[in-house]
């Protein structure tokens, strides 16, 4: 009879799929197993069979230059920190044996390669190859990255699309993101930023060990989805200069920016803000198998020289100034992880801030996190990693100045504004999730309008005065495009004495991370005088008309401020407000939901109505990963205050579960992009 020999290794990729939650990385040609977990490997025998009296098996697992070396048992006992290889006797089928390799749940991530060899009784030695990639494991108790709920698995780990929350608390924009976990090449590419670091490019063993560590992971691709260290994936850029790259706001979804990093020779994809940013990062965690959610900070503040205090500069007449080095960025998005911190103190394991948009250095580099959201509430600020910026950008008090040549007219203060909503998307629904109360012990969770007094420390305070005023400036509703923007200024006269005040209210665009140093560029303001009585209230109603806003609609913001000068003592007083306003949506609506399943072709119809008083035209843009190959593109003929448009789109589903389609349309004579997106589920055949 023939000797023993392996003429064929089976993978056996469907079953250990399956069994790995892994059945959305189909399309590699590699198959992708989570650590602490054993899969199935089936062993095709050529010549005689196996006869486990007399020979024996063993494999060489490899990642990099680390090994080990591990006998086949019969023991199904397996260990959390050892690799282990078994064959199930029961069963067993000795031409063609079953092998299951376990790792342990702390074993290194990355993609391994193995030598299965079987040794005869008279030396002979017959050997085999072959590759797996190897995740972290959510689902296994004894992995640093345990999340104990199926449906945190779903939506934080599996889930490929999602939510970023944008605009202000009281004007919320939500916007969809594609995170294409599942679409072809974005895998291998999350392996490759690991392989591109330099942490594996300085010491390729040490980083290979170091990789069984979700902390040490989640630093590494902090630091690579920015540029600024590294070859790491996009570079960021706030000048409003998009020319040589892509404007931030066009992009939809992770795949894309991964696959031109990739196809590039790994040189930075341009551009990126802090949602694309913290968006890719998502898209990497979750690939890794580390469960990650986009967090939006509303009112974040960048506290240049950690004093807790903002600083905010404004004229006699309601201008914004640049004189502070501080700014509050109206959103910032960053992402949490979920992980056990075995380098901490009890209490500190569970989210985690990271934040991969470049502001300060951690550790010489430009990463942040992770954090503890415990540590930030609990305000440990001596804990690892970067604990003091994250509180800081949640918790410092905003100082309103008045100025006038050098001197100060006023000073009100603000401990309310930063971080007054910090939320995240639901689980399994598309709406938020207010999670203030994670960062924060007491906090106000309504949303109202500030009202602004003259504070007893004032440098304008004078005795009799320092109460004798109070103004504030309400948003009559949330502002949407096409309408006027309506809003309410409150005076208080709280004397029992006549007074004459001077108004000023003014309207200047801002970005969402006014930088300090820059410039508002005022489109709006009124100037007037009003009388008060003793004790009197007076409340005035401005509008700002659509016209006035046209040039600075869109991804912009607008500040908004009033400014009151008594006459009589000359005592200024402020209030403002930052606003966005809203977008109209695009509809989408397919033909028959409930006959959605893979390789069947299906119509989706997006609409759109002008609510605009002007022709509007511009490009429709859809995408939907597992629904449409790529992106489609439509160019829109000008479309005439309220007209109606309808674009169909075909789809062809490629896998089943929840998918996102979601639609934008860039207008070319407005600065704005309109979006729309729906959810649909795509059933088994």
């Amino acid at each position: 009879m023939e000797d023993l020999s392996i003429q064929h290794v089976n993978l056996e990729k469907s079953e250990n799929l399956e069994r790995h939650r892994t059945e959305g990385f189909s399309s590699s040609n590699v198959l992708v197993v989570r650590r602490g977990a054993p899969f199935k490997i089936s062993l095709q025998m050529k010549g005689r069979p196996f006869d486990p009296n007399t020979d024996s098996m063993r494999i060489k697992v490899m990642l990099g230059r680390l090994y080990v070396t591990i006998p086949v048992t019969f023991s199904q006992k397996v260990s959390p920190s050892h690799w282990k290889a078994f064959m199930d006797p029961e069963g067993l089928n000795l031409q063609n044996p079953s092998v299951f390799i376990s790792s342990p749940a702390s074993a290194s991530v990355g993609c391994y390669k193995f030598q299965m060899c079987v040794f005869t009784q008279d030396g002979q030695q017959k050997c085999a190859f072959g590759r797996f990639i190897l995740l972290c494991n959510p689902w296994c108790p004894d992995d640093a990255v345990y999340i104990p709920f199926e449906d945190q698995r779903e939506e934080y780990v599996q889930n490929d699309s999602g939510l970023l929350f944008m605009g202000t608390p009281l004007n919320l924009v939500s916007r969809p993101w594609s995170f294409d976990l599942y679409e072809p090449g974005v895998l291998e590419t999350c392996l490759n930023l690991l392989q591109v670091s330099p942490q594996h490019q300085n010491n390729q063993r040490l980083d290979y060990l170091n990789r069984n560590n979700p902390v040490y992971i989640s630093r590494v691709v902090s630091a690579m989805i920015n540029c600024e260290d590294d070859r790491g994936v996009l570079k960021g850029n706030w000048s409003g200069d998009f020319k040589q790259g892509v404007n931030p706001s066009t992009w939809t979804g992770s795949g894309e920016i991964l696959k031109q990093w990739a196809q590039s020779g790994y040189s930075p994809v341009k551009y990126g803000q802090c949602w694309v940013f913290a968006a890719v990062m998502c898209t990497v965690m979750r690939v890794l198998g580390i469960p990650c959610r986009v967090v939006t900070n509303f009112n974040s503040a960048h506290d240049t020289n950690s004093n807790l205090v903002i600083e905010e500069f404004y004229s006699e007449t309601g201008q914004k100034l640049k004189f502070s080095k501080d700014s509050i960025w109206n959103f910032h998005i960053w992402v949490e992880c979920w992980m056990t911190r075995r380098d901490l103190e009890s209490g500190m394991d569970g989210w985690q801030v990271l934040d991969p948009t470049p502001q300060e250095r951690s550790g010489g580099v430009f990463c942040c996190g992770p954090a503890p959201v415990k540590a930030i509430k609990d305000r440990r600020i001596d804990l690892l990693y970067d604990v003091p910026f994250v509180y800081a950008e949640v918790n410092a008090a905003v100082h309103k100045i008045i100025m006038s040549q050098g001197r100060v007219l006023s000073l009100s203060k603000d401990t309310e504004r930063v971080g007054s909503l910090i939320c995240t998307k639901a689980i399994g629904f598309p709406r938020l999730h207010n999670i203030t109360g994670n960062y924060k012990s007491t906090q106000s969770q309504t949303l109202k309008s500030r009202s602004s007094t003259v504070s007893e420390d004032s440098t304008s305070r004078r005795a009799d005065t320092s109460k004798g005023l109070q103004v504030s400036l309400t948003l009559d509703k949330a502002p949407i495009a096409g309408e006027p923007v309506c809003f309410t200024v409150k005076v208080m006269n709280m004397q029992k004495a006549s007074k004459m005040m001077k108004v000023h209210l003014n309207a200047q665009v801002k970005e969402y991370n006014h930088r300090p140093g820059e410039d508002l560029k005022t489109f709006w303001e009124t100037h007037g005088v009003i009388q008060l009585a003793p004790m009197e209230v007076k409340v005035l109603n401005q509008q700002i008309p659509p016209a006035k806003y046209r040039d600075v609609f869109g991804d912009n913001m607008i500040n908004l401020a009033a400014v009151l000068q008594d006459m009589g003592s000359q005592e200024h007083i402020l209030a403002s407000e930052e606003f966005n306003i809203a977008s109209p949506q695009l509809t989408i609506q397919v033909a028959d939901e409930d006959a959605l399943v893979p390789n069947k072709e299906q119509t989706a119809t997006v609409s759109f109505t002008n609510p605009f008083s002007h022709p509007v035209n511009g490009v429709l843009t859809v995408a939907g990963a597992g629904l449409i190959q790529g992106k489609v593109h439509f160019r829109m003929l000008p479309l005439f205050p309220g007209r109606r448009v309808e674009q169909r789109i075909t789809l062809i589903p490629n896998m089943m579960g929840t998918k996102m389609l979601q639609a934008s349309l860039s207008l070319t004579n407005i600065s704005s992009t309109i979006r729309g997106f729906k959810m649909v589920f795509v059933k088994k055949a």
